[in-house]
């Protein structure tokens, strides 16, 4: 399938998901991203999730990160630039939902893209191979780009891995992708 369709695809089957469904498969993918080999890094980014539309929950993640004292940027996005400000996340960071219904930082310690060492990557649908569907605005491109080689890109994900994506603009890949079952490394 190609990007359009799967974007589709998987936004209908977000939709079926039960609020119940979305909690308890968002606990088993934080259980399993602990057993990845990324926890003597330092500085993560993780997004902050949209409940209405389904995204895994990544607070569980956040208490995972916050249990082992990790410095944590979370995003600010500019719909205009299509550009992220990235901000420490911090006990007393204030978080609103802004006109797009995303959960993001008002205000804080901006972090530069080049100090996070594992971006948890939000994404619609990914492929066998590391490719990944996003909401097609390219946000997380323009700011994986920005980000030293050597960051890990960790997608999250309810559904398992497409065979593959047919396009030629492939967004920018994973090492590794969680599900509530698996882990996919790249």
């Amino acid at each position: 399938m190609d990007k359009k369709e799967l974007r589709k695809k998987y936004k209908r089957l977000r939709n079926t998901l039960s609020p119940e469904a979305v909690e308890e498969w968002s606990i088993a993918i934080a259980n399993q991203a602990l057993k990845l080999p990324i926890w003597e890094k330092t500085y993560y980014h993780v997004f902050l999730s949209i409940s209405e539309k389904k995204e895994v929950n990544t607070e569980f993640l956040l208490h995972i990160l916050q249990g082992k004292d990790k410095s944590i940027g979370i995003p600010k996005a500019d719909f205009k630039s299509f550009e992220m400000e990235h901000i420490l996340l911090q006990e007393n960071t204030p978080i609103k939902v802004s006109a797009y219904d995303i959960p993001e930082p008002v205000r804080g310690i901006a972090i530069p893209p080049q100090q996070f060492e594992v971006v948890f990557v939000p994404l619609l649908a990914f492929d066998i191979n590391g490719n990944r569907v996003g909401y097609g605005k390219g946000f997380y491109d323009r700011f994986l780009a920005q980000c030293k080689p050597e960051c890990l890109k960790i997608g999250v994900s309810f559904f398992e891995a497409e065979e593959k994506i047919l396009n030629e603009n492939i967004d920018f890949p994973l090492n590794y992708c969680v599900t509530p079952h698996k882990i996919y490394a790249f």
